[in-house]
Formats: structure tokens, sequence, C-alpha cells
């Protein structure tokens, strides 16, 4: 029944839609070419049911400690009208344009980024785009930029379940995704949203990471909690999704965030999460 109630109000055009129907001719593929020269191996998007719950700070902590480990890490900032990723590095020049395409910008420690932001004169310019150039300006980062020969890229998707994340959904070739969440009880609520939409989109979910899960004293090293008692087990255990970590507020973390020098934060819970989500991907 409810296939077929999809299929009388459906207008045939698949671009717009996440339902898996038999209206569907096969599984169509509308992923977007690379640029000639670009290679990316596996692509992990970062998403979230809402904003301020750190998406993009783990996002940029995922990239980190995968280029740690030695690999060839990217960042593609689909973030498009609230861009981080530049903050966060540190990134003052803007992208360079060639014939062949764009050329990412480089972090210190060699992370290739593209952002709205590495376009913009200022960095406070705002962007005020519709949806339809939101979801191009999305494609045009994977498909004209040049990607050398990244072994991971992590695309740091806007929170909720709108044009731009069903545009990386049905437009990247994604190996999954992982949700970042906060304790508060409302924002599992909204994972609940956001991993539906995975599994609607056929989109393997990767984890659940956990962000401000708790507080740890410098002194007697006691945790506390104060957002409350988290309710991501029974969400994970409810959706059979695996808990990458719990990762906690630090003060020197946001410090080395807002000066730009994320690559310096060493974060043991991260890093945790990074030997997990490797060993999924493998």
């Amino acid at each position: 029944m409810a296939e077929k109630n999809i299929n009388e109000e459906c207008t045939h055009d698949c671009g717009s839609c996440s339902a898996d129907c038999s209206s569907r001719e096969g599984n169509l593929n509308m992923y977007e070419e690379l640029a000639p020269g670009s290679t990316v191996k596996k692509i992990i998007g970062v998403v979230s049911g809402k904003g301020g719950v750190g998406k993009s700070i783990v996002t940029s902590l995922m990239a980190v400690m995968f280029s740690r480990k030695g690999y060839r890490t990217a960042i593609l900032d689909a973030d498009i009208t609230g861009p981080s990723i530049p903050k966060a590095f540190g990134i003052k020049e803007n992208v360079r344009g060639t014939e062949d395409g764009m050329i990412p910008v480089k972090t210190h420690g060699g992370i290739d980024v593209m952002s709205v932001n590495l376009l913009l004169e200022s960095d406070t310019d705002p962007v005020l785009w519709r949806g339809p150039i939101l979801a191009g300006t999305v494609k045009q980062f994977y498909s004209n930029v040049i990607w050398d020969n990244v072994d991971y890229m992590f695309v740091d998707m806007p929170p909720g379940t709108g044009d731009v994340p069903l545009t990386v959904f049905q437009s990247l070739p994604l190996d999954g995704i992982i949700v970042v969440t906060s304790p508060q009880e409302l924002v599992s609520m909204i994972v609940e949203k956001a991993i539906k939409m995975a599994r609607l989109m056929n989109i393997p979910i990767l984890g659940v990471i956990e962000n401000m899960s708790y507080f740890e004293c410098p002194d007697c090293k006691k945790k506390y909690y104060p957002f409350g008692k988290s309710k991501l087990d029974e969400v994970a255990n409810q959706y059979g999704v695996d808990i990458l970590a719990r990762l906690p507020i630090d003060p020197e973390s946001a410090r080395a965030c807002d000066e730009g020098k994320i690559e310096s934060i060493i974060n043991e819970s991260a890093a945790a999460a990074a030997d997990k989500l490797e060993e999924k991907l493998k």
C-alpha cells in the first residue's frame, strides 16, 4: 500500500525524490563524475539532525586522525551557508583555479579542503543562495575540484534533511555516513530522523558519535554530565547502529579550533573513533 501511494503522487523526477519505489528505472546512477586526474577512494558523509552539535568539529577531527594514520585525507565542506572548516584549520588563502579545475587549499598538515569560504572575498560575507544553487555548488565542489589521490574524503553536511543532504546522498558515491549528536533527549529524537533518511536512501550508517557527552574535572578526573543522561544507547539499540565514540566537552580543544589549530589537538576518544571507522571501511 505504501508503494502504491508513492506511485500515485510520483512526478517521475527521481532526482528530487528519496523513495525507493518501482517507478525508478533500476538503480539510476546519478553520481557526479570526478574531474580528470582526480581520485577519491572512500567518501564518508558527516550528518546531524540539527545544528549546534559539533558536526564540523567531528568532521575535522576525523580528517585529522586519518591523516595521522598516514592517509591522504580531504574535507568537502558542503555546509555552504554555514562553513566553519577553514576557520578550524586556520586557512586564510583562497582556492586557485586552473584550466583543469579548482585546486583545494591544503592545511598545515596536508589535508585538502574545499569550502565556499575559500572563494569569498571575506569569510564573514553571507551566502544568500536558494536551494538549487546550493545543491549545484556542492556538486561542483566534488566534480570541478582536482582531488589528488585522496584516500578518505569527509563531507561536512549542513544539519537537517533538506536539499543539500539529499543532493549529497544522491550525487556522491558515499561509502557511509557518521551521525553526530549530543546528549539532549530532543537531539536523540532528531537523530532518528537522520538515521531514517539514510535508510530510505540506502546509505550505510557507519556509526554515531556523541559530542559534548560529558565534562571531566581536570583536578579530580570525575565526569559530570551537564546535559543529563544520554539516550544514545536506546537509539543505537533500536536502530542497530554502533556508537563510535562519546567525545567530552574540552575547553582546550575548543580554544584550538577558535585559533585555527585543530590539527594540534590530542583527543583519545576521537582517535579511538577513527580506529573503529577505519576497521569498518576496510
